[in-house]
């Protein structure tokens, strides 16, 4: 199994060991989060990154990142709020959601928010009508392929509509500029990006074609976090990235935009839990925890996400539990079918904690289902 920085377990643990916050809790390491933001700014020197907000939406995490030069993607009037209050200039802001009310969209232009995703007809007349002559983009939808969370159904236009709609986005007032894609959250193949930025491409010709000529590329999400299983390297992501930029653009490529967010933040933390119960049902051990489904782990919908586990003080001979949550819900398993195994000697009351946790934890946490209340964080 693979396993996270060990610099960042170190950071997190001298942290642990004179603070006892109580459990479930998540610890975020802001110089992690700060030395991925330097990575991918290194290896991508000319592209603008849009930190997505709704990975961890922490304050001090968005400040980190703020004080590093990142700019925001934002999915809500909650998150534009946040990051103002934090004194971000709004010209630093992407309003991403293709799916906003106009109330919204009314509100982000008069703060000064000037760019806007959208991906259909109807999305494009709130944002005429609430941000006139804003800069827009189109989201075109293209496959998953191996994302661990594919995000291929929801969002995006075909990219054969794509050049359709920008030009009616000219047409309606607005300044239309490029095309967006996302291949998918934790995407572990490079080349998913290959083929998204040919479609995108074709969208670029297609509009040229009507006298329409976009700048913008925005590569979205998708680089990865270090989970159990191994990844490339983020060199690997760039090569091909870029392989697929000169295939298609040639020497003039587009002004590029990209929307990292686990991989900036999912490394930097753990979720701590404490067991709660260990009983048999059906000849197996069942590990019950405080965090669960509803508070931290939603990504295990599925057993999509395999975050590496630890039981900090039991080292001893292990075996395969089915690991389950607190709720009263039937749904509140975390691991069946994925090979966990934990230690012989685990006791209530133990520690486990979840590895690669930094994303998409608390900001998935319920408000009190069954009474529970969202999971804390803690950024050192």
């Amino acid at each position: 199994m693979m396993l996270p920085n060990l610099a960042t377990i170190a950071r997190i643990d001298a942290y642990l060991a004179h603070h006892v916050p109580a459990s479930p809790c998540l610890i975020v390491d802001l110089e992690t989060v700060r030395q991925r933001y330097r990575a991918l700014r290194d290896a991508l020197p000319q592209t603008r990154v849009y930190y997505a907000v709704k990975a961890n939406p922490a304050a001090p995490v968005i400040a980190a990142l703020a004080a590093e030069g990142a700019n925001f993607d934002l999915a809500s009037a909650g998150e534009i709020a946040r990051c103002l209050d934090l004194g971000i200039a709004p010209d630093r802001f992407c309003f991403g959601n293709t799916i906003k009310p106009e109330t919204t969209i009314a509100a982000a232009h008069a703060q000064g928010i000037g760019l806007y995703a959208f991906d259909c007809e109807a999305e494009l007349d709130k944002i005429a009508s609430a941000a006139p002559g804003q800069r827009v983009f189109c989201r075109i939808a293209v496959h998953g392929g191996k994302a661990d969370w594919p995000l291929s159904r929801k969002f995006g236009c075909a990219p054969a509509i794509a050049s359709d709609l920008l030009l009616q986005a000219r047409a309606k007032g607005l300044r239309p500029i490029g095309v967006s894609f996302h291949v998918g959250s934790q995407q572990t193949d490079p080349e998913a990006w290959t083929h998204a930025i040919a479609h995108a491409a074709t969208v670029f010709r297609t509009c040229a074609g009507q006298g329409l000529a976009l700048e913008l590329l925005n590569l979205g999400g998708g680089l990865p976090a270090q989970y159990r299983t191994p990844i490339p390297t983020l060199d690997q992501y760039i090569q091909t990235i870029e392989k697929a930029l000169r295939t298609q653009f040639g020497t003039t490529q587009p002004e590029l935009m990209i929307e990292p967010g686990r991989h900036l933040t999912g490394d930097a933390g753990l979720l701590r839990s404490t067991v709660l119960l260990i009983s048999q049902h059906d000849s197996r051990r069942w590990v019950y925890l405080d965090a669960g489904r509803y508070n931290g782990l939603a990504e295990t919908q599925n057993e999509a996400i395999h975050y590496p586990i630890r039981t900090p003080g039991r080292a001893g001979p292990a075996e395969p539990v089915v690991l389950a949550g607190p709720t009263c819900d039937s749904t509140d398993i975390i691991y069946d079918r994925t090979p966990t195994p934990l230690p012989l000697d685990l006791q209530i009351g133990d520690t486990v904690d979840f590895l690669t946790a930094g994303a998409y934890t608390a900001s998935y946490a319920s408000v009190e289902f069954n009474g529970f209340p969202p999971l804390q964080t803690h950024c050192i």
